[in-house]
């Protein structure tokens, strides 16, 4: 069985080559870049010293590229914006896409709004002459472009953006070697995604498919056969269902690669304590551990190594969680013949 390929998320906080060298000798095998943020172009300099510093280790580096595609997220903000629970703010206030303001005010008094992955969770609310605004129910700082999620409510966007098009006619000229599509909703998602590659000249790439919705959930067997991975990402994924249920909906997930022979990574909040701690949970180990145990091909994090203040020590916790389970498989299946 071959190893399970490690991934941190390009950023700020890991944009120094000698801090990627460190991440690359430390067993990283690859970054994603999160579109959704920068483009490749604005993202050069960060990509080359991303290059240099695999050279230097001898590695050739993954570069994952993590398209916009029907996830909907708020826009700039001049500033970060501190929400405090029990706070209320206009509607206004935020800025959001046009289809969910616009969805809001259709709903009413009510609905409920997660945001950077489920972190913040604000409610509409009506004054006496009906104008809404929003209740903030689960409080913290918001930054700009984070994710919106509105539960029970079904939007369709298209699944390409045309930033994304114009990103997979780049994607050759910068070392891209795989395209995650996010909030994949079928195979017509990802047979257009293929199509859009064909046309943008990159063809070969790899394509994931990110199940974070539960139409993805549900389709899932459609999904496998029209990707060379599926992505388990757990951040949108657990705003689209309590909380509780998401553990056994990503067991199911996985058992369903294993049976058809299909890779399988495992994504979001894996080290996420380590955002601000130079030492990991014994709980966040133990995810990692089993997710190696339950067959993914690959484990990523995002925020911890982006925008987290110790990159380099949450590559190396990571991979050797990683290679403890391996051995502890390998030990496993010996005993088993």
């Amino acid at each position: 069985m071959k190893a399970v390929t490690i991934y941190g998320t390009l950023g700020p906080a890991c944009r120094e080559q000698g801090l990627l060298e460190a991440m690359f000798r430390e067993g990283m095998d690859g970054l994603r870049l999160n579109l959704s943020h920068s483009g490749l172009r604005e993202s050069a300099a960060l990509i080359e010293n991303c290059r240099r510093a695999a050279e230097a280790c001898g590695v050739r580096p993954e570069l994952l590229i993590d398209l916009q595609g029907p996830e909907l997220r708020i826009g700039s903000l001049a500033a970060p914006l501190s929400l405090e629970s029990g706070g209320l703010l206009p509607l206004s206030a935020l800025p959001l896409p046009p289809e969910v303001g616009g969805l809001l005010e259709q709903k009413g008094p009510g609905q409920e709004l997660l945001l950077d992955d489920g972190k913040l969770l604000l409610r509409t609310q009506a004054d006496p002459t009906g104008k809404l605004s929003l209740q903030v129910l689960r409080g913290g700082l918001l930054e700009s472009r984070k994710s919106v999620a509105l539960p029970g409510c079904l939007l369709r966007p298209p699944a390409l953006t045309a930033a994304d098009r114009a990103q997979l006619r780049l994607a050759k000229n910068y070392g891209v070697t795989a395209v995650m599509q996010p909030f994949v909703r079928g195979r017509e998602d990802l047979l257009e995604l293929r199509q859009a590659m064909a046309e943008a000249g990159c063809p070969e790439l790899r394509l994931l498919a990110k199940v974070e919705n539960l139409e993805g959930v549900a389709r899932l067997e459609e999904l496998i056969p029209c990707c060379d991975e599926i992505v388990i990402a757990r951040g949108d994924l657990g705003n689209a269902m309590p909380l509780w249920e998401l553990p056994g909906v990503q067991k199911r997930i996985a058992a369903a690669c294993r049976r058809a022979g299909r890779d399988f990574m495992v994504v979001t909040q894996m080290l996420d304590s380590m955002t601000h701690r130079p030492v990991p949970t014994r709980a966040e180990l133990s995810d990692v551990f089993n997710a190696v145990l339950d067959g993914a091909a690959s484990v990523m994090v995002t925020g911890e190594t982006a925008a987290g203040e110790y990159p380099v020590q949450t590559i190396r916790y990571l991979t050797r969680t990683v290679r403890q389970a391996e051995a502890y498989r390998t030990q496993a299946d010996d005993t088993e013949c």
